[in-house]
């Protein structure tokens, strides 16, 4: 099995690709810690796993540095080693023009986005080097990439993420710890569904079609196909691959 003593902490483990991403590295034979805001939808989440020997799950908020410093050491005194993060709770925020947010919305965005990330990098990390060795993943988005009207909090948390991830290849791989950025395109699950009802409330059907039209394969990725992405990078396979943003091409609208 590709993860065999390996144990991962995935965040955003109740969300659409982080039960994927929890299912799919129980079975490559992972201890899995599942971090998460609600522990209802957490112990749901572990029934729908089957309540496995080899998996937890902690409670924290990405605005809670001591949940986050907790849930990381817990991880650590249960299986013995923190081999692999992936830092994937996100939200999408509001969608509107830059000049209406306000500092609160824009700030809200910001710390589960990117001070969430960087709180789990900040206390994963130095279990890795002492480990000397360790992939930590974090969920960026296409959006890192470039820009999208009504998104700008969202967007600028994806490129801040995509930068923090540069960053911390180079401080971190001397001590074999690689750091990678998954930047998925349009996915079906939650988030892409609430970005259509915000974009056009009278006809979200039609922004999947707007969307599609300009993904080079012509349609949403799946949950599971960001999972076994998310594998490869957790898993000795990607052993010399750090610094990488993998990303879905987006070809986006121009006015004429």
């Amino acid at each position: 099995m590709r993860l065999e003593n390996k144990t991962a902490i995935i965040t955003g483990a109740t969300g659409g690709i982080g039960e994927a991403t929890s299912k799919r590295f129980l079975e490559e034979g992972a201890n899995v810690a599942l971090v998460g805001r609600s522990e209802e939808k957490l112990t749901t989440l572990m029934s729908n796993l089957g309540n496995p020997d080899n998996a937890i799950y902690c409670i924290a908020d990405s605005k809670n540095e001591e949940a986050i410093r907790k849930s990381v050491i817990t991880t650590n005194d249960k299986f013995g080693s923190v081999d692999i993060v992936m830092a994937n709770a996100g939200t999408e925020g509001i969608v509107k023009p830059l000049t209406e947010f306000t500092v609160e919305e824009f700030n809200d965005v910001i710390d589960v986005n990117v001070v969430g990330v960087w709180l789990f990098m900040k206390h994963s990390m130095p279990i890795m080097q002492k480990q000397k060795a360790g992939s930590f993943i974090a969920v960026a988005s296409t959006a890192g990439l470039v820009g999208f009207n009504g998104l700008c909090p969202y967007i600028a948390s994806k490129h801040a993420v995509c930068g923090m991830v540069k960053t911390a290849c180079l401080e971190n791989g001397p001590m074999n710890i690689r750091v990678n950025a998954l930047a998925p395109g349009p996915v079906d699950n939650r988030m892409m569904a609430s970005l259509g009802e915000q974009l056009n409330p009278d006809d979200p059907a039609s922004v999947v079609d707007m969307v599609n039209g300009m993904v080079a394969t012509n349609r949403y990725s799946t949950n599971e196909e960001i999972a076994n992405l998310a594998l490869f990078l957790g898993s000795d396979e990607s052993s010399n691959c750090s610094g990488s943003v993998s990303y879905t091409h987006l070809t986006l609208p121009t006015k004429a």
